[in-house]
């Protein structure tokens, strides 16, 4: 039985004028010509042929005769098969003879991986599908080769000119050929034309030994449909058949191709000539060569020679075996170049893909650098080459003095075998028969080790040839997956952009229903109809949307910190607002991620390690990758309290809260279930956070005794806890924005830095935004009510979290001149808004919220450290000390005032006691 995988509807009738119309079309097609077309022009090294100027490489038809493997395992038989390669399907169809109508099965081409095994016989591939394994053998190892680099083009050409038109417009389709990285890996195989092609339709096909077993049992209908089209006789009977193949008039094609092929026929003579010569040795069997060799060697071994024939063949075996091992660090080495040629076209292809001149110049300059390290590491190469030059000659030296020596010894060799002959000479008089035997063993061993070299000598050329086949291998269907990877990459590209839009629409249609809502004299069925919208826009999706790998991205209720993307707000008309907030920050999020964030990525990515410099301080400004932040911070953090940082040193705090209770425990106790109340990890009491905020803030308040606890602090150690996770770490940051980068009293009982900093901040507004500080004073609005918290706790609560760490990132690093930039940013981003309010109870209103309203980050980054310059900070310490001044004297003078105060009730209360009555209280 043949378990032939055939499909009737597969297989398409081809008649003669199908012939016509595929020449015709094949001849217009020449440049995506068969490989043995392209020989002369890839390799006139090989033969000093070209095509005729003007004329056109005609394309031929891939079919021909191959012996397919059919039945079971133990018991498997080949049949001859007619293979005939369709290009609409990139299928290759097989048929029982060329003059059938009907195929019997067909192999995808376009999914399907091709394979030699070493140790197979001569021309038997594999071709692997997805769904079964094809065994295939060729009449000889030329045609073999043939039909594989045949198939390799055909399953490129067709996965490349594959339709799909969703992306053809993004891609830059580069036409792909038979390139020279082919010809390095597999030299092109000329074309068999005795067994591949047209011609060998003519030829009777290959005829096993049983007649029985070229039948496929397993198709009876097929079988029964082209022996009866076989038999019909008759030229209109076959042309109405429209059978595969028609005689007649293939012979006019047979006439033309004979014409074209004359010239290669000519130059291929010589080389054809040569390669039936190498096909006539490798066909003698090879007991033959097995034989003669084994002869000339026992005559050898008869003239006395024997030993050192068997010494040189042992010697041929490690010759080959060490080649065998070179050829397989041939192979490795290739896969390292392969590796190295794909890392450069990534870096070109980022260099290509950089919009900014200062990207550009940043990556070139990092070339820069990687070029002088190499000329180091040249440089010591060098040396280690002299050194290693030194060492030969040394070796060269010692190698003539060993010769020398050797000479000695093969000169008294020689006067000992010659004594050595003397003897055996002797020795052969007088046993011939024991000589006799011993001959025959050494020819039995000589004869074994004959055999075993050229085993080694057939092994080493089936792995030579199958090296070369695989890489070639490895070679296309690299192409084809990074073919594949563009497209899959401009798809999701499309997808974004298609989502951001989405947003955008989705933004305007809330932003119109807002305004519906403050229209008046709707009617109540209008306003319930409002209502409805309004509630079913501001629920979440229950299904999950499609998911598009760009993050972090406000797609969940969640973002990566676990803050809300939509603020639960108690007022309709702000959830209404904070829905089209997240909205618009998902969209500009999804439209600048290409162009902004993944540069930004790539550059963190090739920072490496982290020092102070000017281009770290512009990287923390632009904000850090979330996958870099948490190292990031570390460094900071640890680099700014090295000096006071020892080992041990917090769990022996942790250690004193245990034995004595602070007196800011129980102030801490309340204020942890209000610590960042729109996060996910401190809503809930069994939140792994929480124990860590507490054990932070008790030993934060035996580390600075002064302070204690203050309000605020809890925010600050939560944002520290979330990004650095572990508690000592988030310790150490928190002891780090108190101690180093906060100016001192900012969070004592008075609050006297954070009240300095609220007029500094008044005075710097005042010439920054002269406008917004006018209106703001003719509504007389106290901005200290709305921007101290800002200051206190670094605007936590106050910005989404995207903006709020980027917001922290520089501020760790640089200190509290990062909070009056942003302050002073955030008014501006928002000061049209502002100066269009003209009452104080709204611009309250609207200051509550405003921070939130704030999506772009970049144009607010660009604001705070572009718009606002130039801010010394000798400017704002000289603006800090001169307020101090004020703000104490003004304290001590409030002091003065309730002493008196107090001094005044005093007497009040003991003329009470003494009985005496004032003059007031007499006259009442």
């Amino acid at each position: 039985m043949e378990p032939d995988s055939g499909n009737q509807d597969s297989a398409v009738p081809r008649t003669s004028s199908t012939l016509e119309k595929e020449k015709e079309a094949d001849t217009r097609s020449g440049e995506n010509c068969a490989l043995e077309e392209a020989v002369p022009s890839c390799h006139d090294s090989l033969e000093n042929v070209c095509l005729k100027p003007g004329k056109e490489a005609p394309r031929k038809t891939l079919c021909g005769y191959l012996n397919k493997c059919s039945g079971k395992a133990p018991i498997k038989v080949w049949k001859s098969r007619w293979f005939f390669y369709e290009e609409n399907k990139c299928h290759l169809l097989y048929y029982r003879t060329a003059q059938d109508v009907n195929p019997l099965g067909s192999i995808d081409i376009s999914s399907a991986s091709f394979d030699i095994k070493a140790g197979a016989d001569v021309g038997v591939f594999e071709i692997r599908t997805p769904r079964k394994e094809f065994i295939l053998k060729a009449v000889n190892k030329q045609a073999m080769m043939y039909w594989l680099q045949q198939l390799q083009i055909k399953r490129w050409e067709f996965c490349n000119n594959q339709p799909w038109r969703l992306v053809e417009d993004a891609v830059n389709e580069t036409e792909f050929s038979y390139s020279e990285a082919e010809h390095d890996f597999l030299p092109p195989v000329k074309t068999p034309t005795d067994v591949v092609g047209i011609k060998a339709a003519s030829l009777p096909a290959p005829q096993p030994s049983v007649s029985i077993q070229n039948i496929s049992l397993k198709h009876p209908w097929i079988e029964i449909q082209n022996t009866v089209h076989n038999l019909c006789g008759g030229r209109q009977n076959r042309g109405e058949c429209g059978g595969m193949f028609n005689f007649e008039e293939t012979q006019e094609i047979f006439e033309n191709v004979v014409e074209e092929e004359h010239v290669e026929a000519e130059a291929e003579e010589t080389v054809r000539t040569e390669s039936q010569e190498d096909e006539k040795l490798k066909m003698k069997p090879s007991f033959i060569r097995k034989s003669k060799k084994g002869n000339s060697g026992f005559s050898r071994f008869a003239e006395g020679i024997g030993q050192e024939k068997v010494a040189s063949f042992k010697h041929q075996v490690l010759v080959l075996t060490e080649e065998v091992k070179s050829q397989k660090e041939l192979v490795k080495l290739l896969h390292k170049a392969l590796e190295a040629a794909q890392q450069e076209k990534r870096e070109s292809c980022r260099y290509l893909a950089t919009v900014k001149e200062k990207d550009r110049l940043e990556l070139v300059r990092h070339k820069v650098r990687q070029i002088a390290e190499l000329n180091k590491q040249v440089e010591a190469l060098e040396m280690e080459r002299k050194d290693l030059e030194h060492r030969l000659a040394l070796k060269e030296e010692h190698i003539e003095e060993l010769q020398a020596h050797v000479q000695l010894l093969m000169d008294k060799n020689q006067a000992k075998q010659q004594v050595v002959l003397k003897l055996t000479e002797q020795l052969t008089r007088e046993m011939s028969d024991s000589l006799g035997e011993a001959d025959a063993i050494a020819t039995e061993t000589l004869y074994k080790q004959q055999e075993e070299i050229e085993h080694l000598k057939d092994d080493l050329e089936a792995y030579k040839t199958q090296n070369q086949f695989l890489n070639s291998e490895i070679h296309q269907v690299t192409k084809l997956w990074s073919t594949v990877a563009q497209r899959e990459k401009v798809l999701l590209m499309k997808c974004a952009r298609l989502q951001a839009h989405n947003c955008q629409m989705e933004s305007k249609y809330l932003m119109m229903l807002r305004k519906l809502q403050g229209l008046p004299g709707l009617t109540s069925d209008h306003v319930e109809m409002l209502k409805g919208l309004v509630q079913e826009a501001l629920q979440w999706g229950v299904k999950e949307e499609a998911t598009i790998p760009v993050q972090p991205s406000p797609i969940n209720q969640y973002d990566d910190y676990g803050f809300m993307t939509v603020p639960d707000y108690e007022p309709e008309d702000w959830k209404l607002l904070a829905k089209i907030q997240a909205l618009e920050i998902k969209s500009m999020h999804l439209l600048n991620h290409d162009a902004l964030e993944k540069p930004l990525s790539e550059r963190w990515n090739n920072l490496g390690e982290l020092i102070p410099s000017s281009e770290l301080k512009s990287l923390l400004r632009c904000g850090v990758p979330v996958e870099h932040r948490q190292r990031v911070w570390r460094w900071i953090v640890s680099h700014q309290v090295q000096h006071i940082r020892s080992p041990g040193h917090y769990q022996n705090l942790l250690k004193r809260c245990e034995v004595a209770e602070h007196p800011a425990s129980r102030q801490i106790e309340l204020d942890l279930p209000r610590t960042l109340t729109n996060n996910k990890h401190f809503t809930s009491p069994a939140s792994q956070l929480i124990p860590k905020l507490r054990r932070v803030l008790l030993a934060f308040s035996r580390q600075n005794p002064t302070i204690g606890y203050c309000q605020g602090l809890n925010r600050l150690a939560a944002v520290a806890l979330l990004v650095l996770e572990e508690e000592e770490n988030a310790f150490w940051c928190l002891v780090h924005i108190v101690e180093n980068l906060m100016p001192p009293d900012y969070y004592s009982n008075t609050l006297i830095g954070s009240q300095v900093d609220q007029r500094v901040f008044k005075d710097i507004l005042s010439e920054k935004l002269p406008r917004l500080t006018a209106h703001l004073e003719q509504h007389r609005i106290d901005l200290a009510l709305v921007t101290f918290n800002w200051f206190l706790v670094v605007f936590v609560d106050s910005l989404i979290s995207d903006i709020l760490f980027r917001v922290w990132d520089a501020f760790l690093y640089e200190g509290t001149k990062v909070i009056f930039r942003y302050a002073l940013a955030i008014f501006k981003y928002n000061e049209d808004a502002i100066l269009r309010i003209q009452d104080s109870l709204e611009i309250y209103q609207y200051l509550r919220f405003f921070t939130k309203t704030i999506g772009d980050s970049r144009k607010l980054m660009s604001i705070a450290f572009s718009d606002m310059n130039p801010f010394p900070m000798k400017l704002l310490q000289n603006r800090r000390g001169a307020h101090r001044l004020k703000l104490e004297a003004e304290l001590r003078e409030l002091e003065l005032i309730k002493a008196q105060y107090v001094r005044e009730q005093a007497e009040h209360v003991a003329s009470h006691l003494d009985g005496t009555v004032s003059e007031d209280e007499e006259e009442a």
